[in-house]
């Protein structure tokens, strides 16, 4: 069976047009070019296109209407958009809505050719369809809020295109994991995906980490290095708390994303990226632009896709789905038999204030399969994410709630044996202790101490 590998080019301009068309053709593909809507549209109705060139400037053109037929028939096709300007607002609307892309004329034609590209190979592979993306995506988003949901069908939709992606929320909202799904679900999965936390890394060094740098660009600079810009060439590059960028390296970023190119430390020429761009932070947008600490255009660039995660006191309905997913999860990795957590363990995970959110949950319930003495969670396997700050008059193993001196000393007794019996599960890793505890090593360290010397006083 031939493939298809028929495109429509609607191009009002008739050189343009030509220009276009011959290109196609010396790539090997069967361009057909009209010049307005309604031509376009009889041409859809007597054949089957696997992509269509539209030119949004076109005089009289409906692209919404184009757009929606293209991907509402039984074979649907996908759709790039050209345009003489830069209409932000459209050119996100009609990715929200399916598009391909929304390239600026002069088109380039590498970006031109790689979307091309990438749209027959999904079809010889058969991976143009949702349902055949989410079977090959490893990313596993457990989730049953109608809100949450939403996010996610909006990230499949965009996942193809290479519009910018900024996903704002709190601490432990899961932003990094939507970034690897929208990456997973796109014709990019194959590439590399590579993450930068941009308040992990000192200024002096964001610099060279992002850009790299030429041999001899400074002192120690001992050999060319490319940077992580490059690395993720073919794929997808995350910045992480993008609001932590100095703000001399985010002009450097804003060019990025204007011209895909790149300026290495002491380079002599721009070096091409073909690269997505995904940014996450949890921070206030709009605050850190206030207190001229982001700059506004740079803002823009990157908030093409905006998707805002909702902490998990917003989607409560998901708070015991994660919870057993969790379960699950721990007594695979740690050799659990654990089957579920009792009701009241369910009611007392609901009232948690979860600042933490979807980590914060994980940590706790990991606590609690490797505390579990039988086959439900009870509340008593339950602790809060620091030991040293349960309230005293919590309910805690071996009382019914305590006050006063009393309770302090109860407390202490409960947070000892706990710190004991976590290090006996984990064969006296001090570690994976701590990880399981929500404390640091070196607080883990300060405990055992201060045991030790109330032994030898």
């Amino acid at each position: 069976m031939t493939q298809n590998r028929n495109i429509l080019v609607i191009e009002d301009d008739p050189q343009e047009r030509v220009a276009l068309v011959r290109t196609l053709e010396e790539w090997g593909y069967a361009p057909t070019g009209v010049s307005g809507g309604e031509e376009g549209i009889r041409e859809m109705a007597e054949r089957g296109f696997r992509l269509l060139i539209i030119s949004f400037d076109a005089p009289g053109l409906d692209a919404g209407g184009l757009l929606g037929q293209a991907k509402g028939g039984e074979d649907p096709a996908e759709v790039l958009f050209v345009s003489k300007t830069a209409p932000v607002e459209a050119a996100v609307e009609m990715m929200k809505a399916g598009a391909l892309d929304f390239m600026i004329k002069p088109v380039d034609s590498e970006q031109l050719s790689h979307h091309v590209q990438r749209v027959f190979q999904s079809a010889i592979r058969g991976e143009d369809s949702d349902r055949g993306r989410r079977k090959r995506s490893s990313i596993q988003i457990v989730a049953q809020d109608p809100g949450m949901l939403k996010i996610l069908d909006l990230a499949r939709q965009v996942a193809d295109s290479r519009a910018s992606v900024l996903i704002q929320g709190e601490s432990g909202t899961g932003k990094e994991l939507i970034a690897r799904y929208i990456h997973e679900n796109s014709g990019r999965r194959q590439g590399p995906f590579v993450a930068v936390n941009c308040a992990a890394l000192p200024e002096t060094l964001l610099e060279s980490e992002l850009f790299g740098h030429e041999k001899g660009a400074f002192t120690g600079a001992i050999a060319t290095k490319p940077g992580k810009f490059e690395l993720a060439a073919g794929g997808t590059i995350l910045l992480d708390e993008v609001t932590e960028m100095p703000l001399h390296l985010q002009s450097k970023f804003l060019r990025v994303l204007q011209e895909r190119e790149i300026d290495r430390i002491g380079g002599r020429r721009p070096i091409p990226v073909d690269i997505r761009v995904i940014a996450t932070t949890n921070r206030d947008m709009k605050e850190t632009i206030e207190k001229k600490e982001f700059r506004e255009d740079l803002y823009y660039r990157l908030n093409v896709i905006p998707l805002l995660l909702p902490s998990l006191r917003n989607r409560c309905v998901d708070i015991p789905v994660l919870a057993r997913h969790f379960v699950e999860k721990y007594n695979d990795l740690d050799g659990r038999s654990v089957k579920d957590l009792a009701p009241d363990a369910i009611q007392k995970i609901m009232s948690l204030p979860l600042k933490g959110n979807v980590r914060e949950l994980e940590n706790i319930i990991e606590r609690a399969v490797l505390l579990c003495d039988g086959e439900l969670i009870r509340p008593a396997d339950l602790f809060c994410d620091d030991i040293s700050t349960c309230e005293a008059g919590g309910e805690v193993p071996g009382g019914e709630g305590f006050t006063g001196d009393f309770a302090s000393r109860q407390l202490k007794d409960v947070e000892k044996n706990l710190i004991f019996q976590t290090l006996d599960e984990t064969n006296g890793n001090r570690t994976h202790a701590a990880k399981i505890l929500g404390i640091s090593v070196r607080t883990l360290r300060n405990k055992l101490n201060e045991y030790k010397e109330g032994i030898d006083a």
